[in-house]
């Protein structure tokens, strides 16, 4: 059985952690960003069939590829963050089952109807995106997931010729507190629970 983790660790994960709009002038190197995606590898998906696919933009002309999809309200703190992570989901992850999932050689078929193939995408993939958040806390990184892009032109600068589909994008890097904006609350266990 596993231990609970301590305070410290908990504040870190959940309860101090926030949503950081800006950014210190400090890198995050791709030695961090490998550490990174070998956490995120291990969180579960179903059948583990991580569908999530990640593109860790870095460069001012990765950046500049982005920018025409941005949001006006999204556009400052994206280009000044040291990395903006794509993450986005492959309609095609069936086609790695074989080797991800291969005590079940038929797992493959169970994703072939289209509604099915985008839902599990989707679901996995959006669930790695979570996973990418945690993980990133862990290493002591701070993150800034949103919305506010045009999903396809994302798609087009960067998965074009796939079946890759953008979801959300999460800044990383070391947040600098003075952007940061008064917490804001969070729905109690009444509100937000049901025990059947």
């Amino acid at each position: 059985m596993s231990a609970a983790l301590n305070d410290a660790s908990l504040d870190q994960l959940f309860r101090s952690a926030r949503t950081h709009n800006a950014w210190a002038d400090r890198k995050v190197d791709e030695a961090t960003l490998r550490a990174l995606y070998d956490l995120v590898k291990w969180g579960p998906t179903s059948a583990n069939a991580s569908p999530a696919r990640f593109v860790f933009v870095t460069t001012p002309e990765g950046k500049e590829k982005l920018k025409p999809a941005l949001s006006a309200g999204n556009m400052d703190k994206t280009l000044a963050a040291p990395v903006t992570v794509i993450v986005g989901h492959d309609l095609d992850f069936a086609q790695k089952l074989p080797v991800l999932f291969p005590h079940a050689p038929g797992a493959k078929d169970w994703f072939a109807a289209p509604a099915v193939e985008q839902a599990t995408a989707f679901r996995n993939g959006t669930l790695q995106g979570a996973y990418l958040i945690l993980a990133a806390r862990a290493l002591g990184l701070d993150a800034g997931p949103m919305s506010g892009f045009d999903n396809a032109k994302v798609d087009e600068a960067f998965f074009a010729g796939t079946r890759i589909k953008s979801n959300f994008l999460v800044n990383l890097g070391y947040g600098d507190p003075a952007g940061l904006f008064p917490r804001s609350p969070r729905l109690a266990f009444e509100e937000a629970v049901t025990i059947a």
